[in-house]
């Protein structure tokens, strides 16, 4: 599953798991364009095939554009685009608010449609290419508490299947990975109490969006992965 040659842009590329994918498409040999609303600290290292570009508010169209647009001209092309930027949050209905439904649908939904967007005209010239959506486990049955996160990434779903019918004949492959927990630091936090082994490794899930960007997924589009670990 190599990568040689290719440039890949990567939203929410700051992240716990964004990092980790970032690392592997480098190791794979990837060219890649970290986009994220986050400024870069000093322990991202300087790297000619990296470009980290901070301050980016996935759910802003013109931002993300500006952002690919500048990847593009930097490296010459893009061939590929793996969709991290989101969030998360435990709400009932009852108590919780409809910002937090608007909230999660610009963080999970709207970021996924506006780098999509952007990235396309770079694709289309490409005349090939692979775009990767991370959507959730969850969306397929939500559980107490997670309607809206679950809503806006069932939105991620509904968007890479009519995406990958919209571009299978100009040669571009959209696919989502839907993972169930992740072996975050913050979820850590937030589950003290849970059996984290069960859950997925950033590594694992940045493997399995690997394999769809590669050339080992040419047949594979509009697929909806289920990365579940042990959970």
């Amino acid at each position: 599953m190599r990568l040689d040659g290719q440039v890949i842009a990567v939203t929410g590329g700051l992240g716990a798991l964004g990092r980790c994918v970032v690392a592997r498409l480098l190791d794979a040999g990837a060219r890649v364009a970290c986009l994220d609303l986050a400024e870069p600290g000093p322990a991202v290292a300087a790297d000619p095939r990296l470009l980290v570009l901070g301050g980016v508010d996935a759910g802003d169209g013109e931002a993300v554009r500006t952002a690919l647009d500048r990847a593009a001209a930097q490296f010459g092309r893009l061939d590929g685009l793996v969709n991290i930027a989101g969030g998360f949050r435990w709400e009932t209905l009852a108590d919780g608010s409809l910002d937090t439904w608007d909230r999660l649908y610009r963080m999970n939904l709207r970021s996924a449609v506006a780098a999509c967007q952007a990235a396309l005209p770079h694709l289309t010239a490409a005349g090939a290419g692979s775009i990767v959506n991370i959507g959730a486990l969850g969306a397929v049955k939500a559980g107490n508490g997670m309607g809206a996160y679950a809503a806006s990434k069932a939105g991620v779903a509904r968007l890479t299947e009519s995406l990958a019918e919209e571009l299978k004949d100009a040669g571009i492959r959209v696919n989502a990975v839907l993972p169930s927990i992740i072996d975050t630091p913050a979820n850590r936090v937030d589950m003290p109490d849970a059996d984290a082994s069960r859950w997925v490794a950033p590594e694992a899930l940045a493997d399995a969006i690997l394999f769809l960007l590669s050339p080992a997924a040419r047949a594979v589009t509009g697929a909806l992965l289920p990365v579940a670990g042990r959970v």
